[in-house]
């Protein structure tokens, strides 16, 4: 298991302080479970699946996928949360910001101002010529 743990924090370019850190663990610590010296518990395993979206059938047996499969919802919660760490004063984190004051009428126009814009102009074209 050691292998693999290393393996998480080398996919994750996160060096053992840092990936100590988010796991609320002291790099010695990091580096002595990577070595075999010493076994993580349990709740540790289970704060590495949470933390870094780890399979945990994979962190314990080595089968699978390394990184269980994120639903769109999970996927959008980790973009804004890394948005929000990252560069809380960013252009991204401000248009996050204001979607969030939307109201259902505005919503609609956006969605139909998307839609504009992903439309194929020569289609529309094709419409008006008919």
């Amino acid at each position: 298991m050691n292998d693999r743990i290393k393996a998480i924090r080398a996919a994750l370019k996160l060096t053992q302080a840092e990936f100590g850190k988010r796991l609320c663990l002291s790099q010695n610590y990091i580096w002595m479970i990577e070595r075999g010296d010493r076994t993580p518990s349990d709740r540790t395993l289970a704060d590495l699946c949470r933390e870094f979206g780890v399979n945990e059938v994979w962190l314990r047996t080595g089968v699978g996928a390394m990184f269980a499969p994120s639903t769109r919802k999970e996927e959008i919660s980790k973009f804004i949360a890394e948005k929000f760490r990252s560069d809380p004063d960013g252009f991204k984190v401000r248009l996050i910001s204001a979607l969030s004051k939307l109201d259902e009428p505005a919503w609609a126009a956006l969605e139909a101002f998307a839609r504009q814009l992903v439309d194929d102009p020569a289609e529309g074209k094709e419409k008006e010529q008919t």
